[in-house]
């Protein structure tokens, strides 16, 4: 690793926080590789004190590719591309509630997720996210290799998900493999999600029941996990191919505010 950043690893196998690192300033390539090799290691990395503009969070989303539109979120400065993340006294539901896997039933699944947090409640409001490297590790051999050829049904009806905001497109489903191998790491990654997954295909509906409601309590092992606590300008840049995430609503009625820029991803496959 290049001597241009500093990373403060949360846990040893999932989460840094970067160090020497100006996000309202256009990055070198230099920095930028080193960023995005310490992204590969530590799967999410988080950023303190960065008042970034709205044009800066969409300039350092580019950096990582073309950006992607959620199919219902509500958005900010008239612009689909900055997804607006805010849940209040008045709010029905708490954005990220749940273990997931960013837009998952979408047929080319979001690669990256940035999050800039603007406005913080006074204690709580923290996300936490998953290994699914290490998911993937912990499970039996056996486990593995009788997941490792299947696919699953992900999809998500958004119907008056975000109140009466109107949807950006129809609802979104697609089909991807259990285990997913990462293009960059070559790393196989569990790949089915709670906020997404409905169904494997390729065995019965009690089969598939069964194996959907063992795998995702196996994601909830606190040994996968890390936890990030936001502060007003705090950023978190993570990797939706190989972790998931969950935002803790234990801050009504207070409010947490911000923008996530999203960046496209590929077909996942096995």
């Amino acid at each position: 690793m290049s001597q241009l950043i500093e990373l403060e690893p949360v846990t040893p196998r999932i989460g840094a926080i970067v160090h020497g690192v100006n996000l309202t300033k256009s990055l070198s390539d230099e920095m930028f590789q080193d960023l995005h090799d310490a992204w590969m290691q530590y799967l999410v990395l988080f950023f303190r004190d960065q008042q970034m503009t709205p044009d800066q969070h969409l300039e350092f989303g580019r950096r990582f590719g073309e950006l992607h539109i959620h199919p219902a979120a509500p958005y900010c400065h008239n612009n689909p591309e900055l997804m607006k993340i805010h849940t209040d006294r008045h709010s029905l539901r708490n954005n990220g509630e749940g273990w997931h896997s960013d837009v998952s039933a979408d047929e080319e699944p979001p690669m990256a997720s940035i999050l800039h947090m603007h406005r913080t409640p006074s204690n709580g409001g923290d996300t936490l996210w998953a290994n699914m490297y290490d998911a993937y590790e912990a499970l039996s051999q056996p486990m593995r290799d009788f997941l490792e050829p299947l696919t699953a049904f992900h999809s998500m009806n958004y119907t008056g998900y975000y109140g009466d905001h109107k949807p950006q497109r129809e609802n979104p489903q697609a089909e991807h493999p259990v285990i997913r191998v990462h293009p960059v790491t070559r790393q196989r990654a569990l790949y089915v999600n709670s906020g997404f997954t409905k169904r494997i295909r390729g065995v019965s509906r009690v089969e598939s029941d069964a194996l959907l409601q063992m795998l995702f309590e196996h994601v909830k092992n606190p040994t996968f996990h890390c936890r990030f606590k936001w502060y007003p300008d705090s950023v978190a840049l993570w990797d939706n191919r190989c972790t998931q995430h969950m935002a803790v609503w234990d801050y009504f009625p207070e409010t947490r505010s911000g923008i996530r820029v999203t960046v496209k991803g590929d077909k996942p496959f096995h």
